[in-house]
């Protein structure tokens, strides 16, 4: 792992055989904890009949652009902001994990079981006002590699599937890349849209 990036990003890998019963149908009974994670991290929840539509956007998506304005103008990152995010991604990673088959247990909302994802609070004062504007054009280039990381680590997914389903094992070297995609998706995300460094990310797995 790249040591000195902010973003810290690992999970354990598994030494006990995975339960086979809930890997055969992980996006089944996966469903109630995506339902909350959606909730939280934006969508819009509209009501009224055709001509009048009200739209809702909670969680994440909600406090991004304020939160540009405020690095902008203010140059203040905000710690209750900050423990959202922190703790937003924690729990998006949690069941990113199980959704990879990564860890057997069902994802918690507040324990950090076996994923383990950490980043220091910023001194906004020590950062560049202005990059919270163009942070997201200048992570093009990572999600464009990331996109076909991704590929991989879907196929790298449906494999281990099958390893589990006759083994009760991940196979290790998928196991480390599905891990290294999310390390990097973290990292991006940390970068571009948490906004909690200014230090651009590296283009590594590791």
């Amino acid at each position: 792992m790249v040591s000195n990036y902010p973003v810290q990003f690992s999970v354990d890998f598994p030494e006990r055989p995975l339960n086979r019963l809930s890997t055969a149908f992980r996006l089944l009974v996966a469903i109630p904890i995506i339902v909350v994670l959606t909730m939280l991290t934006g969508e819009s929840f509209r009501s009224g009949d055709h001509s009048t539509t009200n739209s809702i956007v909670i969680g994440g998506a909600a406090v991004f652009v304020p939160l540009v304005l405020m690095l902008v103008f203010r140059q203040k990152y905000p710690r209750w902001w900050f423990d959202w995010n922190l703790n937003l991604m924690r729990f998006s990673n949690r069941v990113s994990a199980y959704l990879a088959l990564l860890d057997d247990r069902y994802p918690s909302t507040d324990e950090e079981q076996s994923v383990h994802l950490d980043f220091p609070y910023p001194d906004a004062r020590q950062m560049n006002r202005l990059l919270p504007l163009v942070k997201w054009f200048l992570a093009i280039p990572h999600y464009v590699v990331l996109f076909f990381l991704g590929i991989g680590a879907l196929g790298a997914i449906v494999i281990a599937w099958f390893a589990i389903l006759f083994t009760g094992t991940y196979p290790r070297s998928l196991f480390d890349y599905v891990v290294g995609w999310l390390r990097w998706s973290n990292r991006v995300n940390g970068y571009a849209f948490t906004l909690i460094t200014d230090q651009y990310p590296p283009f590594s797995l590791s």
